[in-house]
């Protein structure tokens, strides 16, 4: 187990009271570094644009990359370009990468990359909803293009539904998309009757859903279907936000919850994809809840 990271993710600056804030990931960093101290960390390098472009059009890495952000700049609701922005995005995508790399050389089995801003809203064209770019989908295509792969598998428990991981893979049966998210929520997508070019599978649960139905989801669902398309390399959108302290969504998850099915999947990835799984971070606003879950997901994983 490998945990990228980079200072830069802590300078993406979405404005106060925002609940994106940099202090989500020094809660998962203390967290991690204090459960595992014998994790080796590295730093995150800096995606190329010809590495963005895989997923992402041209004007939208212009708008991140070029901007002149001396000041904040709005480009939607919830989602802030600031002076420290484009490198703390260049630094994820660039963790998931070097991830990706990693575990496809056999330097490592897995790794975990504590990140921000998230990714997995953005889509080929638009940043949304925190997100400026797709970083499991940089990862995905990069592990398609530069490594040959032939089945990627996307596996998001993010308690809001990866509409932009989704959208860019939809009509690309190499890349399986699977979620699990409360529905309905932001960003209104998910919905069980979408299945793409039959590589998407989604288990939207509705608000108040606990642990008995998450599993459930995953069980009866989500995880046959991943065991069915046998993937080379297993991607996690780690989102933490479902669990029962979030504040922005209403699942009932705890902290054993992520790490069952952190556990369900590493067994996946043994089975059908030599040990090889890189994870995310993703969404998740309150402190304590990332903090605990993310130690359980990384216990799962076999840290």
């Amino acid at each position: 187990m490998r945990i990228y990271s980079h200072p830069a993710c802590l300078q993406h600056d979405p404005g106060p009271g925002h609940p994106e804030a940099m202090s989500r990931l020094h809660a998962v960093i203390e967290a991690l570094q204090a459960s595992f101290p014998a994790i080796e960390w590295r730093e995150a390098p800096t995606a190329t644009r010809e590495q963005l472009a895989r997923v992402h059009t041209r004007e939208l890495i212009a708008t991140v990359l070029d901007t002149p952000a001396a000041h904040s700049i709005r480009l939607d609701e919830d989602t802030t370009l600031s002076a420290g922005s484009a490198e703390a995005a260049l630094r994820a995508s660039g963790a998931a990468i070097a991830a990706v790399d990693a575990v496809l050389s056999g330097d490592i089995d897995r790794a975990f990359c504590a990140v921000r801003p998230p990714g997995h809203h953005a889509t080929a064209g638009t940043a949304m909803g925190f997100c400026l770019f797709n970083h499991v989908a940089v990862a995905a295509a990069h592990a398609l293009a530069a490594h040959g792969l032939e089945r990627v598998a996307i596996v998001d428990f993010d308690v809001h539904h990866g509409n932009g991981s989704q959208d860019i893979f939809v009509k690309e049966p190499r890349v399986l998309y699977a979620s699990s998210h409360q529905s309905p929520l932001y960003p209104g997508t998910g919905l069980a009757s979408e299945h793409g070019a039959g590589n998407v599978f989604n288990a939207p649960l509705p608000p108040g859903s606990d642990g008995t139905a998450f599993r459930a989801a995953w069980s009866g669902t989500l995880l046959p279907a991943l065991a069915d398309f046998a993937p080379q390399l297993l991607l996690v959108s780690a989102g933490f936000d479902g669990h029962r302290l979030d504040p922005l969504a209403d699942l009932r998850l705890d902290a054993d919850d992520i790490e069952w099915l952190s556990r369900e999947l590493a067994r996946l990835a043994d089975a059908h994809a030599g040990g090889r799984l890189v994870s995310l971070l993703e969404g998740g606003y309150s402190l304590g809840a990332l903090r605990e879950c993310s130690v359980a997901h990384l216990r799962g994983l076999g840290a």
